[in-house]
């Protein structure tokens, strides 16, 4: 299964008063995997960055001035993103620019059926709390540090790693380590993973006395020669003593 996490950066928060996109990352899952395949780009707007959008990304007019503009983009990403689903954090922000773009060039919008947005997901499992792309980073503890300022591609990297988290399938990302190190961890049980219960380094003492055992051969030998009980008494006597 193939699946896409993405993020945008955009010049403010409405598409329909003149904003648009500035920056597209994604990374691409597979089985829920990163499998190491990404695409990014930087996108002039054809307008000015205003200074509130600046300070959230830090791109700014003259940077993106000389950048593609959205067609000459629009192929590869969609080509990219195929018809798999799309994973995105407040999926109604950034696929609402991504549509407006695709319809100021006449293109086909994507459905909201290939799309799964996270932070439904997040406020599912934890209703009232914190559940921005930071606040489920340090939730998860998922190293941010990086996350000085927003970044399409940085953040798609964080969300694939917290989706992964609210969805319970972190496991698949782990490779089997030594027992050893597993049960250094404490981890083993949690993570799935059968740990073999090595030999004790001496063999605990036996509970029952000899007295005990006589008494119990006795209370066995009142039975009978001819108890079906006798036939299992007799080999495991026989093992005992051989």
């Amino acid at each position: 299964m193939r699946e896409i996490v993405l993020d945008t950066e955009t010049t403010g928060l409405n598409p329909k008063t003149g904003d648009r996109l500035v920056e597209i990352g994604a990374v691409e899952l597979i089985n829920h995997i990163p499998s190491g395949n990404h695409y990014h780009v930087y996108i002039n707007p054809e307008r000015d960055v205003p200074n509130e959008a600046f300070r959230v990304h830090g791109l700014s007019t003259e940077f993106l001035r000389d950048k593609p503009v959205f067609k000459a983009v629009v192929d590869g990403f969609l080509d990219f993103i195929g018809e798999d689903p799309l994973v995105i954090h407040n999926a109604d922000f950034d696929m609402g620019f991504i549509n407006w773009e695709l319809g100021l060039l006449q293109r086909a919008a994507i459905g909201n059926h290939r799309v799964i947005d996270s932070l439904a997901l997040a406020r599912r499992k934890h209703p009232g709390g914190g559940n921005s792309l930071d606040a489920l980073c340090s939730r998860y503890g998922i190293d941010n540090s990086r996350r000085e300022k927003h970044g399409a591609l940085l953040d798609s990297e964080l969300l694939a790693e917290v989706y992964l988290e609210l969805i319970g399938g972190r496991q698949s990302m782990l490779s089997l380590v030594s027992s050893g190190a597993q049960e250094s961890s404490g981890h083993s049980a949690r993570r799935g993973v059968r740990v073999p219960v090595r030999p004790r380094p001496q063999p605990l003492a036996p509970r029952l006395t000899e007295a005990d055992m006589a008494a119990h051969a006795a209370f066995v030998e009142g039975f009978g020669e001819e108890t079906v009980w006798q036939d299992y008494w007799g080999s495991s006597s026989a093992t005992a003593t051989g």
